[in-house]
């Protein structure tokens, strides 16, 4: 319970769920400048993207008359963008931008939609060895209020424990397994490198429960925290990642790190590319 906890108080910091103020972005600045000014809380980039604050910082609301303003809000997209490192083509980010931005159904994103998550990168004490575990939780509705909640897990320890017989071919129980009173079930349980073989054919591991298990028992501890970031599926088509930069300069904090088009039949397949489940 206590690691959960420390789990879900940071994840709360990172999403700024307990921002007690806006931020006042350097008034003395000047110009466009401030443009490049550190997005320092996911709420914000949030509200950049939407155009839901102004140049010092402070909320806009319905009618405000820079509230969502497209000029004022493609300003505010492009410096969501990391400018140094690029993963993305200036091409590809200026018809993402058309597509937002379009006059007729502009693309605002929603913090309480269930089409974005984050992954969070820990290192774990597991057999006594210090291993990487990637977590993932999305946000849960309960009663009025909201809840960041574990939605899977990959652990590789666990994952190399699954499917690596390379000759799975011969493993199955005779269908007249029945008249021996299933007593060659015998041979499923002394095969252990290769059981889950003999389970129906759907059937994936839930990394989730023997984690919980391990941790339970005592062979799983809690070490750091070494990396958040989010993965967004709010805008129809496209795919775009949210990663934290901590550097010199004004083009810092919770920026877009990766862009790619997504067309929605695909991504079922990205997600599960990012859940290594491919």
């Amino acid at each position: 319970m206590k690691i959960f906890k420390t789990l879900f108080l940071f994840l709360l910091f990172a999403a700024g769920v307990n921002e007690t103020g806006a931020q006042v972005i350097g008034k003395e600045l000047g110009g466009e400048d401030f443009l490049y000014a550190e997005t320092k809380q996911v709420n914000q980039f949030f509200r950049r993207f939407n155009c839901e604050e102004d140049l010092d910082g402070n909320r806009l609301y319905y009618g405000d008359s820079l509230y969502r303003d497209p000029n004022f809000r493609e300003k505010y997209i492009n410096m969501l963008f990391d400018q140094q490192t690029k993963a993305y083509d200036d091409s590809l980010k200026r018809h993402f931008l058309n597509d937002v931005l379009d006059q007729k159904e502009p693309i605002y994103l929603d913090f309480y939609d269930d089409k974005w998550f984050a992954e969070v990168k820990a290192k774990f004490r597991f057999n006594g060895k210090v291993e990487n575990a990637v977590i993932f939780l999305s946000l849960e509705r309960e009663g009025y209020g909201i809840k960041w909640v574990i939605t899977n897990i990959f652990f590789q320890p666990f994952n190399e424990l699954f499917f690596a017989d390379s000759t799975p071919s011969g493993k199955f129980l005779h269908p007249m397994s029945h008249e021996l009173d299933f007593m060659n079930l015998i041979k499923v349980f002394n095969d252990t490198k290769a059981v889950e073989y003999y389970f129906e054919n759907t059937y994936q591991p839930d990394f989730r429960s023997i984690f919980i298990y391990e941790l339970k028992k005592g062979g799983l501890k809690f070490e750091t925290i070494t990396d958040v970031r989010f993965h967004f599926f709010q805008v129809d088509n496209w795919y775009f990642e949210v990663s934290e930069f901590n550097r010199g300069g004004y083009n810092r904090g919770w920026l877009i790190s990766s862009l790619m088009e997504a067309p929605e039949g695909q991504k079922e397949i990205l997600l599960k590319y990012i859940y290594y489940e491919q």
